[in-house]
């Protein structure tokens, strides 16, 4: 069943405009009386067409539930700045994985160095990566990509978290020793190509985050995030 996200929506009278209304009546033909599904505040509602133009799509709630495909903690996975577009893999895996936030920090060591103007330019294509692959997965929610940040706001902004895990190629605990009792919001830190600057790292901890090794093999920067996602995903019974 096609699968649409909204924002927030009226359930006496669900309105679907823009590029997913022309899709909905001239690329998948879909008419009156036709059932979709319309996602919202992590609850899949199913929905009847009432009207439909090229403009907007009007929508009758048969009936709604919790979406079944969200898991039971918030990721957000702050993601140094990788090269190339190795960071529209991570954010369309990520997102399948059950990321709800992908944050693109500039660290230290990032080769790739945009300015924080020519990356907001970037963002609509990379959100629409994230909606694509929300889509794909079966999600409740569209995960959001953020503006990129600073390494120090960054540091701001993981101590609102359960618990933050660094994911740091020095050393660690592993993810079996992390507590994640009670974890309900969840930073995960990954670094770039180069990985963290160590005073970068101790900064992190600093801050509260848990440093955590996954191993002796060294995996790329756009491996290690979902190999963190899915454990994690894993030891909290979402996986």
């Amino acid at each position: 069943m096609p699968r649409f996200f909204l924002e927030e929506l009226d359930e006496s009278d669900v309105v679907i405009t823009g590029p997913d209304a022309r899709h909905i009546g001239l690329s998948l033909r879909m008419r009156v009386g036709d059932i979709l599904t319309v996602c919202a505040y992590g609850r899949d509602y199913t929905c009847r067409i009432r009207s439909i133009t090229p403009e907007e799509v009007h929508l009758e709630v048969c009936s709604y539930t919790a979406c079944a495909a969200e898991p039971t903690v918030s990721v957000t996975l702050y993601q140094a700045m990788p090269k190339g577009d190795k960071l529209e893999q991570i954010i369309q895996k990520a997102v399948e994985l059950g990321a709800v936030r992908i944050v693109p920090v500039l660290t230290r060591r990032c080769i790739s160095r945009p300015k924080p103007a020519e990356f907001t330019k970037k963002l609509s294509r990379l959100q629409k990566i994230s909606e694509s692959a929300a889509k794909q997965a079966g999600r409740g929610i569209l995960p959001e990509v953020a503006p990129m940040l600073s390494f120090g706001e960054a540091c701001q902004e993981i101590q609102k978290a359960d618990k933050a895990i660094l994911l740091y190629e020095g050393g660690g605990v592993r993810f079996s020793e992390v507590d994640l009792q009670d974890c309900r919001n969840i930073a995960l830190i990954v670094g770039s190509e180069g990985g963290f600057d160590p005073e970068e790292a101790q900064k992190l901890q600093e801050q509260g985050a848990v440093p955590v090794w996954l191993g002796e093999r060294i995996l790329r920067c756009e491996t290690a995030p979902l190999a963190a996602i899915s454990i994690l995903m894993h030891l909290t019974g979402n996986l």
